[in-house]
C-alpha cells in the first residue's frame, strides 16, 4: 500500500440540531474516509468537526459512533490523525486521544511535509477587529467558566450549546467570495507571509467556502470549505496541493 498523500478537511458540524442531514452527512464522510484510507499517511481535521463537543468526566456527546469507529480503525492501521479544534469544538480534552488515537491541537500548527512548509489552523480567530468574538472565546476558554458549565446537567448544557450554535449560523448560508480586501483569512495570510516568506501553504477552515488563492509566487492560501454544502477537502501529494470535492 502506497501511503503518499496527506488530507485536510474541516467543518463537518456533526450533530448540529438545526441541520437535519446529520446521518446522511456522516455516511458521506465515512464513504470519503474509506476512499482516502488507501493512500493516506496523515489526516488533518481543521476544526468544527462537531457542532458541539464537551467532555464531562464520565459523559461525552451522544452519537458519532460510526465516525469515531472509522477514525479509530484508520489510526490503528497507521494513519496519523490530527484535529485542530475550532470554535464549535474547542472543549476537546483527552477522550479522542485515549480512545481513538487522535492528536488534539488547541492552536495553529507550522509543520513541514513533503518538502513544503504548512501553516494549519481552523481560522476563526484571524480577524483582529472582531472583538466580540475574541471576548466570547476568552470566556469559553476561562477555567472558571468551564467549571461552572460542567456543573450543569448535560441535557440542559447541550441544549444551551446547540441553541448558541444555531444562532451563530445566522441564516445558514455562506457568503460568496468577498474579494481580497474583505476576506479576513486571506488578509491574515498575506500579512503573515510578509514576515514568514518560507511558508508554501496556508490551509484553513471556518469559512465554509473552498478557496485556492495565490499569496505569493511560492505560496497559496487554501480553504478546505465544508461538508454541509461543498463536501470539499485538500490533498497534498508529491509536494503539490489540490482542492477536491467528494460526491
Amino acid at each position: 500500500m502506497n501511503r503518499d498523500s496527506i488530507y485536510f478537511a474541516s467543518d463537518f458540524h456533526l450533530g448540529s440540531s438545526d441541520l437535519k442531514s446529520n446521518h446522511t452527512r456522516e455516511k458521506k464522510i465515512l464513504d470519503w474516509l474509506d476512499k482516502i484510507k488507501k493512500n493516506a499517511s496523515e489526516l488533518y481535521l481543521l476544526g468544527d468537526v462537531f457542532d458541539f463537543w464537551y467532555e464531562y468526566k464520565k459523559v461525552v456527546p451522544k452519537g458519532f459512533v460510526r465516525f469515531l469507529s472509522k477514525l479509530s480503525e484508520m489510526s490503528e492501521n497507521g494513519i496519523k490523525i490530527h484535529i485542530i479544534v475550532g470554535n464549535h469544538d474547542l472543549w476537546m480534552k483527552n477522550y479522542l486521544t485515549d480512545e481513538c488515537g487522535i492528536q488534539i491541537h488547541h492552536q495553529y500548527l507550522m509543520i513541514k511535509k513533503q518538502g513544503k512548509n504548512l501553516y494549519l489552523d481552523h481560522g476563526d480567530n484571524l480577524d483582529p477587529k472582531n472583538y466580540y468574538f475574541k471576548f466570547i472565546k476568552l470566556i469559553f476558554r476561562n477555567p472558571l467558566c468551564q467549571w461552572l458549565f460542567n456543573k450543569i446537567h448535560p441535557n440542559i448544557s447541550f441544549q444551551i450549546a446547540h441553541s448558541w450554535s444555531k444562532a451563530s449560523r445566522k441564516n445558514g448560508t455562506t457568503p460568496p467570495y468577498m474579494g481580497s480586501d474583505n476576506e479576513k483569512q486571506e488578509i491574515f495570510c498575506r500579512n503573515h507571509f510578509k514576515t514568514n516568506p518560507k511558508i508554501n501553504f496556508y490551509i484553513l477552515g471556518h469559512r465554509h467556502l473552498p478557496l485556492d488563492i495565490e499569496i505569493g509566487k511560492t505560496c497559496r492560501y487554501i480553504n478546505t470549505g465544508d461538508w454541509i454544502t461543498h463536501n470539499s477537502y485538500a490533498i497534498l501529494k508529491d509536494g503539490e496541493i489540490q482542492l477536491e470535492n467528494f460526491s
